[in-house]
C-alpha cells in the first residue's frame, strides 16, 4: 500500500496522479485518495467554491473512472486466441463438426 508520503514525492518531482499511480503500481484514483483524502469521484462531499476542481485545475472524476482499454481489439490477442484455437483438440472437433454436417 502506498503511503501519502510516497505519493506527495512524486507529485512534488512534478508527475501528475496517473503517472504517480503508474510508478506505484495503483490506480490514479486511489493515489488522488492518498495524496488528498478526497476520492476522485468527487462522492465524499459537495464541491466549494474555493475547490480546484481537481488536479491541473480540472476535473478528478477521470482519475476515478479512467477510460477501459478492450485486449480483444489488439490483432497480437486475435492472434494468440487463434493460435490457442488450433491447437486445442475440442475446438478443431468442433470446427470440423461445422465444416461437415
Amino acid at each position: 500500500m502506498a503511503t501519502r508520503q510516497e505519493v506527495q514525492d512524486l507529485l512534488d518531482a512534478g508527475l501528475g496522479y496517473e503517472e504517480a499511480a503508474r510508478q506505484l503500481g495503483i490506480p490514479a484514483g486511489q493515489a488522488y485518495l492518498i495524496a488528498t483524502g478526497r476520492p476522485a469521484d468527487g462522492s465524499a462531499e459537495p464541491a466549494t467554491k474555493d475547490d480546484d476542481g481537481g488536479p491541473e485545475g480540472g476535473s478528478n472524476q477521470p482519475l476515478a473512472d479512467p477510460p477501459h482499454h478492450n485486449p480483444t481489439s489488439s490483432q497480437q490477442v486475435h492472434d494468440w486466441m487463434a493460435q490457442r484455437a488450433s491447437t486445442d483438440g475440442q475446438m478443431q472437433a468442433a470446427r470440423q463438426h461445422e465444416q461437415d454436417p
